[in-house]
């Protein structure tokens, strides 16, 4: 045989082959007709091995051509015959319908409820023969809808559900191999796609209920378009009750449209509004942008909104309304009633109201209150289709507004609500609002009621209010989240979601919104496309987040542990809370909650129904378990199966569980950071005192009721999801740690960034970071390296303080070379106080601008620059003095500006600062602390040579006007007060005397103001100690001394000459010079030697100032002769003369035991020594010994009288003082106070000698005064206001002394015995004084002690 006439054989195989697939199976005929074309191929090649392998293949074709065809033929053969009942609308048009379908693809079925569509339309397709090469599929939008279809179906066919037809939902598949109708969701044929792009199992598919607009339907629908191109042997058949014809006709090219009116029986609409208490609506404005104010031109509608005013009596006039309206159908005849309500809260309150009129109403008496929800159990569910001899009134949600059908239901009352879901784009939640239903809504509810017989609606609103509504209800696409239909279509290659041929395209910010979520998950990059992960996500069949987790979960190790909560989150909750066992389902369920996270409460849930699977007696024994802890059977069978489908779908990404179960205490991160990776837009934080959360885009939400956290209420939370119904409350909550979330949300995160500063530790620039995501905080302060987020501002930033501030640690050379030379600028600046001769940190900058490469903004890369660039030039860095001055500042020398300070003779060193208000403004002299108490700060007035005329001038033209006018031209003035000054005296002083000299007009030093000459002008000492550390500063000599004295002295003592001895009762130490010389840190020290009075015993210290070392000794040098003079001194303490009489008298005073020692140191101090010269030998102690001996009964004979003198005298006057009569309070209290002054507590041994002879005068002087009182009341009062004011004088004088830590001169001190002496002038002239004395006297010696 020719090769041309095997070819041609070998194509009319081929026709015959493809012509053969018209009789096979629609799943088979695909890869048959690919392996058609596969032996084609081979056949044109024409060689011997090609030839053989076709060969091969054609015999494989032709076995599974058979095979396919015996199948198709066998369900040929059985093609079930239908038979229709006459009396429904849809049978009338049976005809017009067949001829339909069997002439085009697409065919809108438009019938009202009850017209028979749902049930007629498959057994139309199987008279027409469909459903023998593929399935005819019919879809319902709900599980319950699709099992009680299936089983109508299957019941008129006459044939056991599950043979001819059968369903599929979630968990359940009752089908089989001789089934030809399949009722299944419509979400179930959708997930069918991923798997059966082209749907090959089926050859008819009937979309019922298409006018719901499901998000599931509105897909379908859009994909169906798109196969229709590639499957025309395929039909579709789209169904409703109430729908918008012409748009799903333009959806699909013109479809023809049949519709299917009438009903079985007629329904009667009332109209019963409610009243004015009752429920109300507004509409509400959505702001939509300005992208999507307009739908196909048209501009949107705002949202209606069902609202509640005067909440409490609108429930209570929405139950009434129903009661009533029952009542009344219940009077109409038999036939059950079914009541629409917008959710489960209204459903419960509803029938406890019903229920409690139950007993007073005998209508209500013997009817059954039965709810219906999507919530409610499956075992509740199917007690409504269970009928009984009893009335019924069924409660239900809009799920029995379509498909469903409950039997027996003759009335129908709306209440005009239901609750819909609605997706914020903005807040990204879900609002489930009541609103009102659309026209649509109200003519299927109606629909419900005239199946049996003529029904009656009752609708409880008015009929302009049902015209008044729209027309058909918002199509969920256009109000839900769109990124599981988004990945779906990416999977699945389908194109640009915006091009997808949905009958209304969704809008372009939903669809945004969903591009937004799938990249907070990874699953599309920045361009749209979809990622690795994004396809591993599709195929997962759950929500995009879900399966976000479960990717995460392997990454964490808690794959088991998140697949179980996957899995929970997908279905329904098993926990049951039946309507009247509330508080006992509570209890069952407590414990399986966790205050932490209610996603570990479905771990322990899961855990404990593994265990009562593994430990069950029997199937009965774990359903009474499950029932007696309000668990639902079936719904924890369905978990589990849903858990088995998801396990077996990550086996297959190669995502396999861990072994070991996960500790829920030790691996609590782990698994809330896996939730956390797709529940990134649901995270919470609780700022404040009350009950909400901050969420994500400035959202607030409240943790819902139920959850187990509740009462806890951490700082962070996530929840599953975000509903909002009368609030937002989150669902599903969850404690979290803050610092998950950034790594998870790295690329979704926004940063913002304050303080860029200069970091020396760092040597970088570091600014505080606060990172939040959609807009939540989740890290307030972080330092950050700055240098790599804006190069730029860094760079500026290093090159200005590192280098031109010189804030940078490093060991260059160019550093250090011009830190010296700027120091040494600076240095003149400070000298010459003023800042014009260093060029500023801008010319500096730009010094190092020009010459530093961009891309440089820290140490390290500086560094690196460096080294290479002075390779090339090593002197490229380098500062020079020229280019760092203005001027020459010619006038800073050494002679004016030393470097050192002699003061006493001790050379000190100088620092210099020009910075006004600064503590260090000026000049500072550094003293060391051993120093502090002998050096005198005289020379210190005249500061340094350079700074000296300003202070003059200052203190001259601070002057008051009278003397500052003849100091004039003052620069002149100052010029010749300075050639002629010593600095060896007081400047003040000095100047005060030129002054008086060149004017003649007397100046004391007390009238220059000090106040007005600025603190620069004054010397600023720091004491330090040997290792150098500041330890005081200031410009308060005194005060100094008054802060470390104390610390001057013991660090004197420290390493000097080993002279100090302690422990002595005799002079048994060698003699005691008055000055020991000696070194210490590099300085020349003098010392004092003394005496130390330690009471017990007597030390020889060695004092840092004479003064101290002379007041010493002489204490000392009493308690020493004290014990030299021991048995003199035993029988003085044993009994002074007459010290009982006195020391009784002095009681109210001071104390006797105190009295006696006060007089045994005086008579001690007058004996002992008196005006003798203090020994400073042991000849010298000894014959002081024999003077002390021979003086001291004549002393002790002298204090006893004085004594007793002074306590005659006090006792008289305070009986004086206590028999005043209250108009004399005001001298009295003046006597009280000078007599206090005058007698303190340790007046005996504090009162010089020769002054406690005159204290009896001074105190009878104070009697005769109140002697003389009542008579001289003016001429006191007169005298007692020029004693105050001397007195004010010099006590004022002596307070500024002390507070200044400085000496109190003896003319002082005497000062203050004259002012005694004048008050006995004044007031007791008869006592006379040893001197005259007056007020101007005084005045006068005043002015004296001032110069």
């Amino acid at each position: 045989m020719s090769v041309f006439h095997r070819m041609n054989t070998a194509l009319n195989s081929i026709t015959q082959l493809n012509a053969a697939l018209a009789t096979c199976m629609l799943a088979d005929r695909h890869g048959l007709r690919r392996k058609i074309r596969e032996v084609a191929d081979l056949q044109k090649a024409a060689d011997s091995k090609s030839t053989e392998k076709a060969d091969r293949l054609l015999a494989e074709i032709v076995r599974k051509i058979s095979s396919s065809h015996q199948k198709y033929q066998a369900r040929l053969n059985a093609l079930p015959k239908p038979e229709y009942e006459l009396d429904l609308p849809v049978t009338a048009r049976r005809e017009e319908i067949k001829a339909a379908i069997a002439k085009h693809q697409v065919v809108i079925v438009c019938g009202e409820t009850g017209s028979g569509k749902t049930t007629q339309l498959p057994k139309i397709c199987l008279e027409l023969g469909r459903g023998v090469s593929g399935l005819i599929g019919h879809t319902q939008p709900r599980r319950i809808a699709a099992r009680s279809v299936a089983s109508r179906i299957a019941q008129e066919l006459k044939s056991p559900l599950g043979e001819v037809v059968g369903y599929k939902v979630r968990f359940n598949d009752k089908l089989s191999e001789s089934s030809y109708v399949k009722l299944m969701t419509d979400g179930i044929l959708l997930a069918e796609t991923q798997g059966d792009h082209f749907l090959n199992a089926y050859d008819t598919i009937i979309i019922d209920e298409a006018h719901e607009r499901s998000l599931n339907i509105d897909f379908l629908l859009g994909y169906l378009k798109q196969l229709l191109v590639k499957r025309p042997d395929l039909k579709v058949i789209v169904t409703s009750a109430t729908i918008d014809a012409d748009r799903f006709s333009k959806h699909f090219n013109g479809a023809p449209v049949i519709e299917v009116s009438g009903r079985t029986y007629p329904v009667e609409i009332r109209y019963r509004p409610l009243g004015k208490a009752g429920y109300t609506a507004q509409t509400v404005e959505e702001d939509l942008g300005e992208d999507d104010e307009t739908l196909y031109g048209i501009k949107r509608k705002g949202k209606t909104e069902a609202r509640w005013l005067e909440e409490d009596d609108a429930e209570e006039a929405i139950e009434e309304a129903i009661l009533d309206a029952a009542d009344d159908l219940l009077r109409q005849g038999d036939g059950d009633i079914l009541v629409f309500l917008p959710g489960e809260r209204e459903i419960r309150d509803t029938a406890d109201h019903l229920r409690k009129y139950q007993g007073r109403s005998a209508k209500l008496r013997n009817i059954e209150v039965l709810p219906l929800f999507a919530r409610l159990s499956i075992e509740d569910q199917q007690k409504i289709f269970r009928t009984s001899g009893t009335r019924r009134i069924v409660l239900a949600t809009n799920v029995a507004e379509t498909s469903l059908t409950v039997p027996g239901i003759k009335y129908v009352i709306d209440a005009g609500l239901a609750r819909v879901n609605r997706y914020s784009s903005r807040a990204k939640v879900e609002q489930l609002q009541i609103e009102k239903i659309s026209q649509a809504a109200a003519k299927q509810r109606a629909g419900r009621c005239g199946r049996v017989s003529n029904g009656i609606c009752v609708r409880l609103y008015d009929e302009q209010d049902f015209n008044n509504r729209p027309e058909f209800t918002d199509p969920e696409i256009l109000r839900s989240s769109l990124a599981s239909v988004i990945l779906r279509m990416a999977a699945l290659r389908l194109g640009d979601i915006s091009l997808f041929p949905f009958i209304e395209a969704p809008s372009s910010r939903l669809i945004a919104d969903g591009y937004l979520l799938l990249q907070e998950l990874g699953a599309v990059d920045a361009n749209r496309e979809i990622t690795e992960l994004g396809k591993q996500l599709a195929r997962l069949p759950l929500d995009p987040r879900v399966g976000r987790m479960i990717l995460a979960a392997k990454q964490e190790g808690v794959l088991r542990e998140i697949l179980i909560i996957a899995s929970a989150l997908s279905i329904q909750d098993p926990r049951e809370r039946p309507m009247d066992k509330r508080e006992a389902a509570d209890q069952a369920h407590a414990k399986f909650a966790d205050e932490r996270s209610d996603f570990l409460g479905y771990l322990k849930l899961w855990n404990f129904y593994d265990d009562a699977l593994k430990t069950k007696k029997s199937n009965k024994d774990l359903l009474g378990k499950c029932h007696q802890n309000f668990l639902s059977f079936l719904r924890l069978k369905e978990w589990r199966e849903l858990h088995g489908q998801i396990r077996e779908i990550a086996e297959e990404l190669d995502l396999k569980p861990n072994e070991q179960e996960a500790d829920l205490d030790k691996n609590y991160d782990q698994i809330h950071r896996a939730l956390l990776s797709g529940l990134l837009g649901n995270i919470g934080f609780k700022d404040g005192e009350a009950d909400t959360y901050l969420g994500a885009r400035g959202i607030r939400f409240t943790i819902a009721p139920g959850s187990a956290l509740k009462k806890t209420r951490p700082k962070w939370v996530i929840a599953s999801e975000l509903i909002e119904t009368s609030k937002l409350y989150a669902r599903g909550v969850a404690k979290i740690d803050p610092d998950w979330i950034e790594p998870l949300a790295r690329n979704l995160t926004q940063s913002q960034y304050s303080d860029p500063r200069w970091d020396r530790k760092l040597a970088q620039v570091s600014a505080w970071e606060r990172v939040s995501l959609y807009g939540l905080t989740i890290i307030p302060k972080r330092r950050v390296h700055y240098g790599p987020i804006d190069p730029k501002e860094s760079r500026e930033i290093f090159i200005r303080e590192a280098l031109a501030n010189m804030e940078f640690d490093t060991r260059a050379p160019f550093f250090e070379a011009n830190r010296h030379l700027i120091a040494q600028i600076e240095e003149l600046e400070h000298k010459a106080r003023r800042q014009d001769v260093l060029v500023d940190e801008h010319t500096l900058f730009a010094f190092y601008d020009n010459i530093i490469p961009q891309g440089i903004f820290n140490g390290a890369s500086f560094e690196t620059w460096r080294k290479d660039a002075e390779e090339k030039v090593p002197r490229l860095l380098y500062l020079t003095k020229d280019a760092l001055m203005r001027h020459g500042a010619a006038g800073v020398t050494e002679a004016q500006f030393p470097e050192t300070f002699v003061m006493d003779g001790v050379t000190l060193p100088l620092k210099y600062r020009f910075e006004p208000g600064h503590p260090l403004d000026g000049v500072t002299a550094t003293i060391p602390l051993a120093l502090l108490n002998q050096l005198n700060p005289t020379q210190a007035e005249w500061l340094v040579p350079g700074m000296v005329r300003e202070k003059i001038t200052g203190l001259i033209k601070a002057l008051p006007k009278a003397l500052r006018r003849v100091c004039v031209p003052v620069p002149d003035f100052v010029t010749g007060f300075l050639e002629q000054a010593q600095h060896d005296k007081a400047l003040m002083p000095a100047l005060a005397e030129y002054i008086q000299k060149q004017t003649s007009l007397k100046l004391a030093v007390t009238d220059f103001d000090l106040s007005a000459v600025t603190e620069h002008l004054m010397m600023n000492f720091s004491v330090v100690d040997e290792k150098g550390r500041e330890l005081g500063m200031g410009r308060d000599w005194n005060a100094l001394k008054a802060q470390l004295g104390s610390a001057a002295q013991l660090t004197f003592r420290s390493n000097s000459p080993s002279i100090e001895k302690t422990g002595l009762k005799q002079w048994d130490f060698g003699d005691l010079p008055k000055t020991l010389t000696f070194s210490k840190d590099g300085h020349q020290l003098t010392g004092y030697p003394a005496l130390e009075d330690n009471k017990d015993n007597v030390a020889v210290k060695l004092f840092d100032t004479e003064t101290m070392a002379q007041k010493a000794h002489r204490m000392g040098v009493c308690r020493l002769m004290r014990f030299e003079l021991k048995e003199q001194m035993k029988q003085l303490e044993k009994g002074l003369p007459q010290f009982n009489q006195y020391a009784l008298l002095l009681r109210n005073l001071i104390s006797p035991d105190d009295l006696r020692e006060e007089m045994l140191l005086a008579i001690s101090e007058r004996a002992f020594i008196g005006e003798d010269d203090l020994p400073r030998t042991n000849a010298e102690f000894m014959n002081l010994k024999q003077r002390a001996r021979t003086r001291l009964p004549a002393v002790v004979d002298a204090s006893s009288r004085l004594a007793t003198n002074i306590a005659q005298e006090y006792q008289a006057l305070t009986q004086k003082l206590n028999s005043l009569p209250s108009n004399m309070a005001r001298i009295k209290k003046e006597i009280e106070e000078q007599l206090a002054m005058l007698l303190p507590k340790r007046f005996f041994s504090q009162t010089p000698w020769e002054r406690l002879q005159h204290l009896p005068r001074y105190i009878k002087a104070m009697k005769l005064r109140l002697d003389k009182y009542p008579s001289s009341i003016d001429r006191d009062a007169k005298s007692a206001q020029n004693v105050q004011m001397v007195w004010q004088r010099w006590q004022d004088k002596v307070s500024n002394l002390r507070k200044a830590n400085a000496e109190i001169s003896e003319g002082l001190a005497d000062y203050r015995w004259l002012i005694e002496e004048l008050r006995v002038s004044l007031f007791a002239q008869e006592l006379k004084t040893p001197f005259p004395v007056s007020v101007k006297r005084l005045d006068k010696i005043w002015d004296d002690l001032r110069d």
